[in-house]
């Protein structure tokens, strides 16, 4: 990790700049495999699954079949747990929803808003070597509590043309409606365009890797809505001598094992701890059965040492992180004053990855900066928000004359008419 002492706030943008790569060529290649799925639908699809996942089949949907002989072979030990955390999501994005908000705003003019559910949503679970199946339930739990009536699972096969078992065991537990063994690209254009396959979808979660990424924004283009802007995973933790070295250097290398782009930042004024974390840091990479991916994004990392807290947090909304971890003596400063971060965990007690999986707290949050204007997944993530209006003869006389003369003001007669006609006909 790269160590960095008293950094001017001049050179905070260079110092705290993610490890992103160039999508210029990953962009040619999503739009050329966006253009065939849309033209050629299935058959598309199926080419660029055996061309990139290595298996060929007829039928990508998941059976009811195949569902029950992978939950056959879970240890209950796991599915316990997912219960566990798929209950707790549930308590906190089910205490989310909202009223309906009415209010006469002049007299004889009612104005409500009231919340709709995105019926289509499509979720893309990644697979691989880190099979998320904490996202299907960060993802299904709130689609279904905001009541959306299609929810379209993809995920990508692994060589023997099968979807990993815990994946398939808490999309069933959480009312997914239908999954597809389907992975990359392929996957987010087959749901932006719909195929005699895979369902058109109104919006589209989850997480992935570069390619998913660039497919998702690409997807905007085309009527579809997307969760957030998504990068690497990132973590931020601010620190000082209350601290225990051993618990920062493990939440460091939870996230620095996600991918070799991930990036984990500590920030603390305690030159000491710094010192300490490193070489935990060293000690716990060892063990790591991901040791050299973690390696890898440990070299893009830094520990940064500051002065004072006011100056540690100027820096932290600066970077936005997508994960900020809190383990100070006054951690109410932070608390109260943090402005840009996805998700906050307070205390040395407080480890990120229960917010991956069990607290409660949604995982699905944005990165690469978008903290300072995104929102992470949550209820409202796959709700609309409609608003409503009902004017009475009297709400019309009172607010009638303002809009006659704003219109006129604007050159838009026609909008100016709407209203005088009604005015006249009141006076009849």
């Amino acid at each position: 990790m790269n160590k960095i002492f008293n950094p001017k706030p001049e050179t905070w943008s260079e110092i705290l700049k993610r490890p992103t790569k160039t999508i210029d060529d990953i962009e040619f290649t999503v739009k050329e495999i966006f253009k065939e799925i849309q033209k050629k639908g299935d058959e598309a699809v199926t080419k660029y699954t055996s061309l990139f996942d290595g298996v060929k089949f007829e039928n990508i949907e998941v059976t009811t079949s195949e569902i029950e002989q992978a939950i056959a072979t879970i240890p209950d030990e796991l599915k316990n747990a997912i219960q566990l955390a798929k209950s707790n999501i549930e308590k906190f994005h089910s205490a989310q929803k909202t009223t309906k908000v009415v209010v006469e705003t002049t007299e004889g003019v009612n104005c409500w808003q009231e919340k709709r559910p995105i019926q289509k949503i499509g979720l893309y679970i990644p697979g691989g070597t880190a099979p998320l199946f904490s996202t299907v339930l960060m993802l299904a739990v709130p689609a279904n509590i905001a009541g959306c009536n299609e929810i379209v699972l993809c995920s990508p096969p692994d060589k023997s043309g099968n979807i990993n078992p815990a994946i398939l065991y808490a999309a069933n537990l959480c009312g997914v409606t239908k999954i597809l063994k389907v992975g990359g690209i392929q996957a987010i254009a087959a749901m932006t365009f719909g195929t005699k396959s895979i369902p058109k979808v109104y919006k589209i979660f989850g997480p992935g890797n570069q390619f998913v990424t660039v497919a998702k924004q690409l997807a905007t283009q085309f009527g579809v809505a997307i969760d957030m802007p998504a990068g690497p995973s990132e973590l931020l933790i601010v620190a000082d001598d209350t601290a225990v070295p051993a618990f920062i250097a493990s939440d460091l290398l939870s996230q620095a094992e996600h991918g070799t782009d991930s990036q984990v930042i500590l920030v603390s004024t305690s030159k000491t701890l710094i010192d300490e974390v490193e070489k935990e840091i060293q000690s716990q990479l060892e063990v790591l059965p991901r040791k050299t991916i973690a390696e890898k994004a440990i070299a893009n990392s830094k520990l940064i040492f500051v002065e004072n807290d006011e100056i540690a947090l100027e820096l932290i909304d600066e970077y936005g992180p997508e994960h900020f971890i809190i383990c100070t003596q006054d951690e109410d400063f932070y608390v109260r004053n943090i402005g840009n971060a996805g998700s906050v965990f307070i205390g040395n007690y407080t480890p990120e990855s229960a917010g991956d999986y069990a607290s409660g707290t949604n995982h699905t949050l944005p990165t690469n900066g978008y903290a300072k204007n995104y929102s992470g997944v949550n209820l409202d993530s796959f709700n609309k928000s409609m608003t409503f209006q009902k004017i009475s003869e009297k709400g019309i006389q009172n607010i009638g004359k303002a809009i006659e003369i704003m219109a006129e003001a604007e050159g838009l007669q026609a909008h100016k008419n709407a209203v005088t006609l009604r005015l006249k006909n009141l006076k009849i």
